[in-house]
């Protein structure tokens, strides 16, 4: 069994200082949480950029600057950008002529399919999952798949089918938002994947940790950090995203799984 990967989702879109004083919004904030997170085991970083003030930024810039930031203090980190608000748009990532002459992204989210989320829907079509995908395909940029059903899973087989993604490919599973945070769902949507793929899942709110030891257990890895959960355990919640990651790492370790370094991650994600 591979090491495993940690991934830090140190910001979402939701949260304020008001739920936890350490979610960040300045750039110099971002890169305390992700230096805490890389410290403590992570090599990836997923972020949505954050205004100082605390809004969601939807500017390029800003996610460039706190990339830049994070890259500079946590040397070989990953970073995940995710689509829709990240240092590219993909008409901008359309454009480009020529992969080699731009500072491309890494690793990209792309949705793949349309979720409810407290009442609110995130549409994201065939066309757009599939045109994105081959965007990124010309572009080699690697798509981090986000699943929130089985659904979705066969949507990208289709996808693989026909041509839009390059395998091997890797997926994220959010659990306890469209479909049930347990072991048997989470299993059953692993035993789903196309051959040779990687994955990663995250339990949103109290399910974080019984579904960070279900994927420790069944060779795949783990996310953590304050998008999705800033349990600790129950009634305390996290004083940083290092904190969440060393206790995901702490329990790898129980389980009889290493952690991967950054270099590792690359090489098990085929970066």
């Amino acid at each position: 069994m591979d090491k495993l990967i940690i991934t830090a989702a140190i910001c979402g879109m939701g949260g304020t200082k008001e739920d936890n004083p350490a979610i960040p919004y300045t750039v110099e904030e971002f890169v305390r949480e992700a230096k805490a997170a890389y410290d403590a085991g992570a090599s990836v970083i997923h972020v949505h950029a954050r205004e100082d003030d605390g809004s969601v930024s939807e500017r390029s810039e800003r996610f460039k600057e706190v990339a830049a930031a994070i890259k500079e203090a946590c040397p070989g980190i990953i970073i995940i950008e995710p689509a829709a608000f990240a240092s590219f748009d993909m008409e901008g990532l359309a454009a480009i002529k020529n992969p080699k002459a731009a500072e491309l992204p890494e690793v990209m989210t792309i949705p793949s399919g349309t979720c409810n989320w407290d009442g609110y829907p995130y549409i994201n079509t065939d066309e757009t999952i599939f045109s994105s995908a081959q965007t990124m395909k010309r572009l080699g940029i690697k798509p981090d798949l986000e699943l929130f059903d089985k659904g979705m899973i066969d949507t990208i087989k289709r996808g693989l089918e026909a041509g839009f993604f390059a395998p091997p490919l890797n997926f994220d599973f959010i659990m306890g938002v469209q479909i049930a945070a347990n072991v048997r769902d989470l299993a059953f949507m692993v035993s789903c994947l196309p051959q040779g793929s990687t994955w990663t899942a995250t339990g949103v709110g109290k399910d974080v940790w019984h579904i960070a030891a279900a994927a420790i257990l069944l060779g795949g890895n783990v996310r953590v950090g304050f998008e999705d959960s800033m349990m600790l355990e129950e009634g305390v919640i996290a004083k940083s995203n290092g904190e969440l990651v060393a206790k995901a790492a702490q329990l790898s370790r129980m389980l009889g799984r290493e952690v991967a370094s950054p270099a590792e991650a690359r090489r098990i994600l085929g970066l």
